[in-house]
């Protein structure tokens, strides 16, 4: 019998709000973290305004020691490592520096480009000769792994260990992947998640492919619009999402907190064919990806209460809300209910669905849905798909059951989980 898998622990690094109380403040009362971007404007980039994380100095070294941040130059792995440690204490899980290595817990912690920044300052010292000026840290702030790398060894972790990279889909996948281990009695907990650097050496690919918004330099929160007419391309963001995945009988064994079930999900890829493309999506493959992860969860669609979509902000927006109507076989009134994230934190990247994880599993454990912002101005092509009372404003205080979350990344890549409201049925 295959075992139920349940969510114990979260933790958050995102543009508006660093620890799960102020990150839910920010959902619940529709607060933007993107701001005007100085380094953006100097570099001469088209979009100037991005979603950071707001790490104080204070707060590194609660999480590093001054030995570790001396030379340390990896946004990616200082938000992967504050997020995860959150998500670990708050799922009630100890820090013991033991011989023996925990070996029922793993990490499964995704990454788009590690230590970019850490890359950068070494290209210049190895171009000026002073290779052995180099430290001793380059090579685990600059592998991809760098960040399950780190948070194995700061938590002791003896089970899986690695990092999972499929682009915008990476946090989504991460926590699939976590859970089919857990499922298949592989382990009793899993810390699943993703990170993102920041800075203009990730950004700079997105805004020569002229995919972001340069409309919105001077209001910096009206910049990402999901979902609206007036939508002008993706925000850059970054930040940091985890989430301890654990089998049931090990959390009721404990006494966790158990914030929401994951019920199944699917991935799957459209191999860049039919309409697919390296930055477009095959619909067909969303579809199927979709329609895959309900029957898999053992729901229908009908079940779904509400989505928390990828939606960027671009113009493929419309084209994800007609695959879920096609994939839900729902539209108009009887479509569920859809929000975005990137409205308040701008497109994260590899971290956007592991962020965005944890912002669906809150409003499934708190009882809200988050509202849309800046998206009075909801795109015609999506009216004549969905009714607007479908895509919320502003919070509702509502009771949701089942909610599906979505990630669709560039290489034509596909993520969905369905995640639901916890219910103890050994009582």
């Amino acid at each position: 019998m295959s075992k139920r898998v349940v969510i114990t622990g979260l933790g958050v690094s995102a543009p508006n709000g660093v620890g799960i109380p102020a990150f839910t403040n920010s959902l619940r009362n529709s607060l933007s973290g993107i701001r005007h971007d100085s380094q953006l404007e100097e570099l001469q980039f088209s979009c100037q305004i991005a979603g950071q994380p707001p790490i104080s100095d204070e707060l590194k070294l609660e999480y590093f020691t001054e030995l570790e941040l001396r030379g340390f130059n990896s946004t990616g792995i200082l938000y992967g490592v504050i997020a995860g440690i959150e998500a670990w204490k708050n799922a009630g899980l100890s820090i013991e520096n033991n011989e023996e290595p925990d070996w029922d817990s793993g990490t499964i912690f995704g990454s788009g480009t590690s230590g970019i920044d850490k890359f950068r300052e070494s290209i210049y010292k190895i171009d000026e000769l002073q290779v052995r000026r180099l430290g001793s840290t380059v090579v685990a702030q600059t592998m991809n792994s760098g960040i399950s790398a780190y948070l194995g060894g700061k938590l002791g972790l003896g089970n899986q260990v690695t990092t999972n990279s499929s682009a915008c889909a990476t946090g989504t996948e991460a926590i699939m992947m976590a859970y089919d281990r857990i499922q298949a009695g592989q382990a009793k907990r899993i810390l699943a998640g993703s990170t993102g650097d920041s800075g203009p050496y990730i950004w700079a690919g997105f805004d020569a492919l002229r995919v972001c918004s340069s409309k919105y330099n001077d209001t910096p929160e009206q910049g990402s619009r999901p979902m609206s007419a007036s939508a002008a391309g993706f925000v850059p963001g970054s930040g940091a999402g985890a989430l301890v995945i654990e089998d049931l009988e090990s959390a009721l064994e404990r006494g966790a907190t158990i914030y929401a079930e994951i019920l199944g999900g699917n991935v799957n890829s459209g191999g860049q064919r039919g309409n697919g493309s390296m930055t477009a999506p095959n619909s067909t493959a969303v579809q199927r990806c979709i329609t895959d992860a309900i029957q898999n969860a053992g729901i229908s669609a009908t079940d779904i209460d509400a989505i928390n979509g990828h939606l960027t902000a671009t113009t493929k927006d419309s084209l994800e809300i007609e695959n879920w109507t096609k994939a839900l076989d729902r539209k108009g009134t009887n479509f569920p209910y859809i929000n975005s994230l990137k409205s308040m934190t701008g497109h994260c990247l590899s971290a956007a669905g592991s962020i965005e994880s944890v912002a669906t599993v809150l409003q499934l454990h708190e009882g809200f849905l988050f509202g849309n912002t800046n998206c009075e101005d909801l795109h015609p092509e999506i009216t004549a798909l969905i009714d607007a009372s479908k895509v919320p404003l502003k919070t509702i205080d509502k009771n949701l059951n089942i909610i599906a979350k979505a990630s669709f990344g560039f290489g034509d890549v596909n993520a969905c989980i369905i995640f639901k409201k916890f219910e103890n049925l050994y009582e």
